[in-house]
Formats: C-alpha cells, structure tokens, sequence
C-alpha cells in the first residue's frame, strides 16, 4: 500500500546512474567549463538544512516527459516513500507529466535514523604472537560501526537515479531524465507555505489538465481530503488554513492567471 496515495504499487530493481560534467567544444578543440552555468548550479545546490521547509520541483530534462502512464507515477511515490520519508515530511506534492513540485519540511537531525551499512569484507579473525586469537572483526566502509545517519541530499539524488533507471529500462532509452541539479527554494514564513500549497494543487489547472484540483489524481489535494491513513501532514496543512473547511474554500477560489505566472518566473520554470 502507497503511504502517500493509499494503493498497492510494484516494485523494480534499481542503480544510480551519473552524467558527464559540463562542458563547451569550441572549434580549435579547446574545452571550456560554462562558469555562469555551474555558478547558477551552485547556488540552485545549497544544501537542504535540518529542520526548513522547501519547495522542492523538477523537470524532465529539455522538458521530456517524465511519466507516461499510471505504473510510472505509481512507482515514483514508491521510491519517494522509500528514499524521503526517512529524512523529511511532506505537506504538499503534485506529479504533472514532465515536472512535480514538492512541499516539504526536512526532520531535525535528531529526529532522522541511521542507515545500517554494508560490510567491506566478512570478518576477520587476527592471531595473536601468544597463540590465542583476537576477537572477529568486521570493515565497514570509512572505517565506521556499520551505522552511517542519513543525508538528506543524497536521499533525494537516490530517488532520482533510481527512477531514472527503471524509466529508462522501461521505456528502451539512455541518458539523464531530469534536469540537474533539482531545484529548491527555502520557504521561512507562513505566507509563503500557504500560497506553495495553493500552487501546487493548482499545477493541474494552470496547466489545462482539469478545472479543479479534486479532478486530478497525481497531487495531494485528494489526500487532504480523505479520511484514510497517509504519511502527509494534512493536519499541518489544515493548520495553515484554519480549519479544513476555510482549506476547502480557498483551494475553490479561482487562481488569477498573473499569479500563477508570476510564480512560475520566479521559481525559473
């Protein structure tokens, strides 16, 4: 059973797949890195913090699509479950064919677990000059116990890489499937939250897919809304609203086109 949907999804294998870096040819076979460019992607790259919230979004690299049928969103919210919600909470998401946005709010450092690691080798049993033999020992990678706490970055690069991968077998193609790095912005005030929610839920509608967020089933909207058990912290998000009826009320407004836009040029999409 999905946490964040509330139905059964399949499971499929996985690896990480790494692109080249970033490069210019120019016509004496030169090569020169784009500095404005991995400037820009230092800055988009700032490392999430414990305890913020973000917006989170993507999109398919040269805008392809990055869902194409109901299994694909299905599995996405699988491997999301898997690699995120050990290290974060989410309030708000939304998958749209070629882009998502997310919501969310990374644990406090204290609040998120540990990975228990692989050996490098099975132990090993040293003997002593007297005869007598020292205790097994097992090597864990960075010379560690064998217990390493979760990063929530890579967290995130995980998802990616690993439904990546499974697109990629999926549908016969090569090559990145999201763009890099994924973007996020810090989100420090109520206000913001509460309009981050609205233009989440209303991706759907800015964008031709339905009239009102309760008609599309990829977004959290239909989550705030139900009755069962989920991972989403819809009574923050009522919260925010007052109540969940007021929450009901604005997400019935209708959104004024030069908003949406108005986000959409300042998140760069």
């Amino acid at each position: 059973m999905n946490p964040l949907l509330g139905f059964t999804t399949s499971k499929r294998e996985s690896v990480d797949v790494t692109d080249t870096p970033l490069a210019v040819l120019y016509p004496d076979g030169g090569c020169r890195v784009v500095f404005e460019r991995l400037l820009t992607d230092i800055m988009q790259t700032e490392s999430l913090k414990f305890g913020h919230f973000y917006h989170i979004y993507n999109r398919g690299i040269n805008s392809c699509d990055l869902f194409r049928n109901p299994d694909n969103y299905e599995y996405f919210l699988a491997q999301y479950d898997k690699y995120i919600s050990p290290i974060a909470d989410t309030y708000a998401w939304v998958l749209m064919p070629n882009h998502f946005h997310l919501l969310v709010r990374v644990k406090d450092e204290e609040e998120i677990g540990f990975i228990h690691q692989k050996p490098l080798s099975r132990s090993v049993t040293i003997e002593r000059v007297d005869g007598t033999d020292t205790p097994s020992v097992v090597l864990y990678p960075d010379g560690g116990s064998g217990l390493k706490k979760y990063n929530p970055e890579n967290q995130f690069s995980h998802l990616f890489n690993s439904y990546a991968q499974a697109f990629n077998k999926r549908f016969d193609r090569t090559g990145s499937l999201f763009q890099h790095p994924f973007k996020r912005k810090l989100i420090d005030n109520e206000r913001y939250l509460k309009h981050v929610i609205l233009y989440i839920h209303n991706n759907p509608v800015h964008h031709g897919f339905c009239s009102h967020p309760l008609e599309y089933p990829w977004t959290s909207y239909l989550t705030c809304i139900s009755i069962k058990p989920s991972r989403l912290k819809r009574e923050a998000v009522y919260g925010w609203f007052d109540n969940e009826a007021n929450f009901k009320v604005k997400h019935n407004e209708i959104i004024k086109i030069e908003w949406i836009e108005r986000m959409d040029k300042w998140l760069e999409i």
